[in-house]
């Protein structure tokens, strides 16, 4: 970041929190103990009991794994289960269900006449919170932020305790959900005349070449007995210049509800190549005296969807490059870690993605700033069941007293972020079977309307037929279709009025740097070890390989575009296994669990991106099958490649729309192994080399290499260093196969935080010191200590050289 945009950072930051509003994040400080106490046991008892903890918390993350902790017989009718069977690792085989409490001690500010309010962003789950024994209030659902205020409770004289009881049932979702307070708490001291929690919306109704209209709407609470109240709004641009400003004054009776209106000339638009920002500064004046100020970040751009033509995005049309992604981190867990989701969002953007779904619940925060500041259009979802569960413990427990309160506070917390496109409902409910289905879909969409007029609602169908006969397809203004590339066009033809888009599509599977033999097109992957190939021709029996979907898409202009099943892996759902396999983590990421990049990654970069893309698979180390076939593949967007084995041609491909394995990709399968190398050379419409690609045999492992993503890391904390791991050998080669067992240690101001190798079926601790690799690599991710200093990370194995990399914390 640049020392101008720190300093406009500085500055509205400044501007945004003066003494009348004071923020405390609420990360240190904290104890936890998993066990269901009373009241009065977590009040009074003793240290020995608690142990130290930084929030955001996962308490589930570090283990161990255990295949029994998730166990279970079900029949996932989403999965095509005609009866119950047996399911291992569903849940991600953590031990993530039972009670936990929380406690922490809040020094009283000994300022009587301030309102006092603690802010969840996520607890999961069935939150109670407790503030000196008294029961304050608290949240079921696990993915809903939530404001709650302490001022009746809270004693201005002494030391304040703050208790935190958190729920998990065995069997509550289909995928990992992680535990206990996982995303950020803050504490927030106000004057009793304050800009309401989320009290602030910002629209921009009318935009063009000259000017933009801004409409700005703001909710002042009067907890007080002042007698007048006058709002002052101010607009900055991103580098922090006044465009703006207006001046209301309310009538003052409770509560007032301010409408203002501004101007700004010649507005710079929002778009994922320039992701251009403003600022709303508000402040609040009661009685002529400042008593509140907040800020909120903005943008102008304007958003078209259309039946025939597609997505628009400012007049321009965009076909969505979406990727679907789950909450959790990888080894991480679900604690939000905004470092780790920016390292997420960078891989995405290399590839060309432009646009993410929050699969399936409400997402951080921090990823809707990060997707704001870095140009991501996202579709926010809200639930994943709505009163008919897919889970025994699930959310339709909770839908009838709380489904409209989570939908409304959702499209309040995150309405003003630009990136945010479309509002999802729900994704492949099973009232779509049921013949009143339609009249929840339109209960739920009526909230949306409501609320956000701007922005449309949709949801993702799988039963597609059904949803259309039982009303829910009509409920929405956009439909998504999960896993129906082969019915866009009927559907358009006899629906021509629904906006039509792939919500959830492809479902391939693959492990990285694993290939299976014979290549062949496989609905049905089934393999000994439990890995699946990554020729990337294996998909799930509901989905298809990443070229159908890809294909369709660039067939039919009316399609708005794709949301691909998914951009990580993620903890839980080990589809194609599962059925009392180990796997423990799925196989759908186009980059693996730990953030390395799958074959896959090319092969939508090569599609998705304008940069140039040439990519050479497999590895060429195969002692076990010399003289035997080896099928090349290359994903690229030159238009023509030649193949070398040892010096040797075998021919020049091009791309061939007429097969299912050409479109996207050129293909020389007749390839016999034979160790040395292999070559790409790429050439351009002119014939002309401009690229290649070698691929060697790698000899016995002999090095390890360390690789950082960054050299500087932040003393906050919680900042992170990402570290690729490889095992080399003598002449610098991966050694693709190798599975050597590392050691790890950090010398210095930093902490070795987790491991991860990608594979999901080793069901090692992440917060181990040691792990195998996996096709060999790994990563190591360091957290950052609080002083600033020099940081060594140093991984060792039998028989091979050491890695060292070295970190400076700052």
């Amino acid at each position: 970041m640049s020392i101008k945009c720190l300093f406009v950072l500085l500055l509205l930051s400044m501007q945004a929190f003066p003494q009348s509003r004071k923020v405390e994040l609420l990360s240190d400080g904290w104890e936890f103990v998993k066990k269901d106490l009373s009241i009065d046991e977590a009040l009074v008892s003793g240290g020995d009991l608690w142990n130290p903890v930084r929030v955001p918390h996962d308490w589930a993350i570090a283990g161990p794994f255990d295949l029994n902790q998730d166990l279970q017989f079900d029949r996932i009718i989403e999965n095509g289960d005609t009866e119950a069977k047996l399911y291992t690792g569903r849940t991600g085989a953590l031990p993530s269900s039972g009670t936990g409490w929380y406690r922490r001690k809040l020094v009283s500010s000994k300022k009587p006449g301030k309102r006092i309010y603690v802010e969840f962003d996520g607890v999961m789950s069935n939150a109670q919170v407790f503030l000196n024994g008294t029961f304050v209030g608290g949240r079921p659902y696990g993915y809903s932020s939530f404001s709650l205020d302490l001022t009746p409770y809270y004693d201005f004289d002494r030391e304040n305790i703050l208790l935190v009881k958190v729920e998990n049932k065995p069997f509550m979702s289909r995928f990992y959900t992680g535990a206990g307070i996982y995303r950020p708490v803050r504490l927030v001291e106000l004057d009793e005349v304050h800009v309401a929690h989320w009290g602030t919306c910002v629209t921009t109704p009318e935009i063009t070449s000259k000017h933009g209209m801004v409409e700005v709407s703001t909710t002042v609470e009067n907890h007080g007995k002042a007698k007048s109240i006058r709002l002052e709004t101010d607009l900055y641009n991103s580098q922090g210049i006044r465009v703006s400003h207006t001046v209301s004054n309310g009538k003052v009776d409770g509560d007032v509800d301010f409408k203002q209106s501004c101007k700004v000339a010649r507005p710079l638009l929002w778009s994922p190549r320039n992701p251009v920002l403003y600022t709303v500064i508000t402040r609040v004046y009661a009685d002529g005296l400042l008593r509140d100020s907040i800020s909120t970040r903005f943008g102008f751009r304007t958003l078209d969807f259309d039946k025939d033509k597609g997505f628009f995005l400012n007049g321009e049309s965009l076909k969505l490059k979406g990727v679907c992604l789950h909450h959790d981190l990888g080894s991480l867990g679900a604690a939000v870690n905004k470092r780790a989701i920016e390292r997420q969002l960078e891989m995405l953007k290399d590839m060309g993605c432009n646009a993410i779904r929050t699969s399936h619940n409400p997402p951080a925060v921090e990823l809707l700033d990060l997707c704001d500041e870095m140009g991501f259009m996202v579709q926010v979802e809200a639930f994943d069941e709505w009163r008919n569960g897919k889970c025994k413990n699930g959310y339709h427990r909770f839908f009838d007293e709380w489904a409209e309160r989570d939908l409304v506070d959702l499209i309040h917390r995150d309405r003003n972020h630009p990136c945010v496109i479309m509002w999802s409902i729900g994704n492949e409910v099973r009232e779509q079977d049921m013949g009143n289905g339609g009249e929840t879909a339109r209960f739920l969409a009526d909230i949306v309307r409501r609320e956000d007029p701007t922005r449309p609602s949709t949801a993702g169908f799988n039963n597609h037929w059904k949803a259309i006969e039982n009303g829910l397809a009509d409920a929405v203004d956009l439909v998504g279709f999960n896993y129906k590339h082969f019915d866009y066009a009927k559907q358009h033809g006899e629906h021509p009025n629904y906006i039509l888009y792939g919500s959830e599509t492809s479902s391939a599977v693959s492990s990285r740097g694993v290939y299976k033999f014979p290549v062949k097109d496989n609905w049905t992957p089934w393999y000994h070890d439990y890995q699946v190939s990554s020729y990337d021709m294996d998909y799930v029996p509901w989905g298809s390989a990443p070229d159908t979907e890809l294909a369709q898409q660039d067939e039919h202009e009316f399609l708005l575009g794709e949301f691909v099943w998914t951009g990580f892996d993620y903890l839980g759902e080990p589809s194609p296994y599962g059925e009392g396999s180990l796997s423990r983590s799925s196989y759908f990421g186009i980059i693996d669990l730990a953030g390395l990049k799958k074959d896959r990654f090319y092969l939508y970069k090569s599609v998705w991106s304008d940069e140039p893309v040439l990519h050479v698979s497999p590895h060429w180390t195969w002692p076990d099958r010399t003289g035997m076939s080896v099928p090349v593949q290359c994903y690229t967007n030159y238009p023509k490649v030649e193949l070398f084995v040892n010096g040797v041609s075998h021919g020049i491909r091009t791309k061939d729309a007429s097969g299912k394995f050409t479109r996207y990709r050129m293909v020389w399968e007749d390839v016999r192994y034979e160790p040395g190398e292999i070559k790409a050379v790429a050439y351009d419409e002119s014939g002309e080399p401009c690229e290649e690609r070698v691929v060697r045999t790698a000899n016995e492992p002999c090095q390890i290499r360390l690789t950082a993503d960054r050299s500087r890391i932040k003393a906050s904390a919680d900042d992170l260093a990402f570290i690729t791991v490889e095992v080399l050998d003598k002449d610098g080669n991966l050694c693709p196969r190798d599975a050597s067992m590392l050691f790890f240690r950090v010398e210095g101001g930093a902490r070795l935080k987790t491991l991860c190798n990608g594979d999901a079926t080793d069901l090692t601790s992440f917060s181990s010191n040691y792990m195998r690799t996996f096709g060999g690599k790994l990563v190591a991710v360091v957290e950052s200590g609080t002083e600033p200093g020099e940081v060594k990370v140093i991984a060792t194995g039998e028989r091979l050289k050491s890695g060292t990399v070295a970190l400076k914390i700052e």
